[in-house]
């Protein structure tokens, strides 16, 4: 632990605070008295004053239905929502590619993300909270990403096994389980209240998906052929788990994002992550490693995958604290529809007629989600308390527009 943290060092580190241009955060040491590793400094809590109005002055500047569609941050949410499901889809079209050279080893090609984001998030984190401050992490909050991670890793791994013993339709329809999931869990458990607009806007998407999946049973591209019963079963709890799993580590990373800088969050869950999925890889993957083809193609599908991946880790938290768990989750849905239309030139597939209907359905849905809303939209979460000031002042936040005015980064 540091034992000085004089009143000079303080102004220099407030200091340097000011003009960060990442993460408005700094390391803390013991004698602060918040914690003893670098826990994020909140403007206006720790003796810094506020550069601008108030959380609640910022959100009612504008009044209407539509007062958050005439902010910045409805069109960087909404653009964002469709970047993440096409890095999503595409992670998908690698794995078909990777699966079409011989190639189907899920837990290992998954590591390589961890990896990654390991080491571009992780040094970061040892230089700003130093060793000492990054092992008191560990030992103090390294739990909460232990966690995390598993549940991450998990949610990946069932919902990929799960299409090993089930329809494509029938994990489509459990799939849903996870918006379920982060909609009670952030009801229950973190007070979130939910507008009339919202559930419509919710089940406006769920609809928009419903025309997708009937496209394919019309299409026959949901056909279970050769599936038995047993094994649908046991594929249909795989895909339930991994539902659940993926709507509890989604409102648990909004959580922790909300209140810990980006690179902490997502750094952690690299490392942790990294460690839960290199042990699986070693247990379940060994005999399709062994049989898989190893050719320059394959390190190139593998590449790829783990490039657009690591970017889908990376943005997700922004998502998180732009607007919401339950947003990101719908977000996804016309990850189907992207996923068709990269199909059409990777392989040969058509496009059925009530895709694009679908697709305009899911969007239509995106935007009534909104509706009421006021200008900080889902940026103003409910745990941080009435002028956000339990959390982190970092990209996306609301409490950084208190600090710097109308921005998002």
């Amino acid at each position: 632990m540091e034992t000085n943290a004089g009143n000079g060092k303080e102004a220099g580190v407030v200091e340097h605070y000011k003009r960060a241009s990442a993460e408005e955060t700094r390391p803390t040491s013991a004698q602060d008295g918040k914690g003893t590793h670098g826990a994020p400094v909140v403007a206006g809590g720790n003796g810094i004053d506020d550069a601008g109005p108030s959380v609640e002055e910022i959100d009612n500047s504008r009044r209407g239905w539509f007062a958050y569609f005439k902010t910045r941050d409805f069109y960087i949410v909404l653009v964002l929502g469709q970047i993440l499901a096409l890095c999503l889809t595409s992670t998908n079209t690698f794995s078909s590619l990777l699966v079409s050279e011989g190639t189907s080893i899920p837990a290992f090609q998954s590591l390589f993300n961890y990896i990654l984001l390991n080491l571009i998030y992780t040094p970061y984190t040892i230089y700003r909270y130093k060793p000492r401050g990054y092992l008191n992490l560990l030992l103090k909050d390294g739990w909460k990403y232990i966690i995390l991670s598993f549940l991450d890793v998990e949610g990946n791994y069932f919902t990929v096994l799960a299409y090993r013993y089930t329809t494509i339709l029938s994990a489509q329809l459990i799939n849903f389980f996870a918006i379920v999931t982060v909609v009670v869990i952030s009801f229950v458990f973190l007070k979130v209240r939910y507008h009339i607009t919202q559930i419509a806007g919710i089940l406006i998407c769920i609809g928009g998906v419903g025309i997708l999946i009937a496209s394919d049973h019309i299409t026959g591209a949901s056909s279970g052929e050769g599936i038995s019963k047993g094994n649908q079963v046991k594929g249909d709890l795989f895909a339930l788990l991994g539902a659940a799993c993926y709507g509890v580590s989604n409102v648990a990373e909004e959580f922790l994002v909300s209140k810990r800088p980006l690179y902490e969050v997502v750094g952690q869950l690299g490392f942790w992550g990294m460690i839960w999925i290199g042990a699986q890889a070693a247990i379940f993957d060994r005999p399709s490693f062994r049989t898989a083809s190893w050719t320059p193609k394959v390190g190139g599908y593998l590449t790829g995958f783990t490039l657009i991946l690591s970017l889908f880790y990376s943005l997700a938290p922004v998502m998180f604290r732009l607007s919401s768990a339950a947003f990101f989750n719908i977000s996804l849905l016309t990850g189907n529809f992207w996923g068709v239309c990269i199909g059409v030139k990777v392989f040969g597939l058509s496009v059925h007629w009530m895709y694009p209907i679908a697709f305009v359905c899911i969007v239509g849905g995106l935007v009534v989600y909104f509706v009421g809303k006021k200008v900080l939209g889902e940026a103003r979460k409910p745990w941080l308390g009435r002028n956000q000031e339990k959390g982190v002042v970092g990209v996306g936040t609301a409490r950084r527009r208190v600090v710097r005015g109308d921005t998002v980064v």
